[in-house]
């Protein structure tokens, strides 16, 4: 789970042509790292990419804070996702038209508010978070 900073308003155009209008805030981005951990987030973590997913679109725009991870013998983001949307604002379409769920990106105006959720979410579906990078 990606959590990132968006510092001023921003409208993002994927590489489907649909555009999401983000305002100021806090995000939280659900994804799996199946083929590899720290590869997936070194990803997330670089400015040289291949815009790829929805992901890619927005950390141009924006500052990732923290990355919490959980190993887990199944894919549990959509888990994450539907947990994660109880208590946050999911951005509708976003990072998920290869499932089901509403939204695989969360937003908060408050970062402590995001983490916490974030780190609920985990703890609800069994899992054990820890921060790749971030603060605890």
């Amino acid at each position: 789970l990606v959590l990132a900073e968006l510092t001023e308003a921003a409208e993002i155009r994927v590489v489907s042509g649909k555009t999401f209008v983000l305002k100021r805030g806090f995000y939280g981005y659900v994804g799996s790292a199946l083929s590899g951990l720290e590869r997936r987030v070194a990803r997330h973590l670089s400015n040289c990419k291949k815009r790829r997913w929805h992901i890619d679109y927005l950390l141009c725009v924006a500052v990732v804070r923290s990355v919490i991870c959980a190993e887990s013998g199944k894919n549990a983001e959509c888990l994450i996702a539907q947990a994660l949307s109880q208590g946050l604002l999911p951005i509708a379409g976003f990072g998920c038209s290869d499932c089901k769920c509403t939204s695989h990106l969360f937003f908060s105006q408050d970062f402590m508010t995001l983490r916490a959720c974030a780190l609920d979410a985990f703890r609800r579906n069994g899992l054990d978070p820890f921060f790749v990078t971030g603060s605890k």
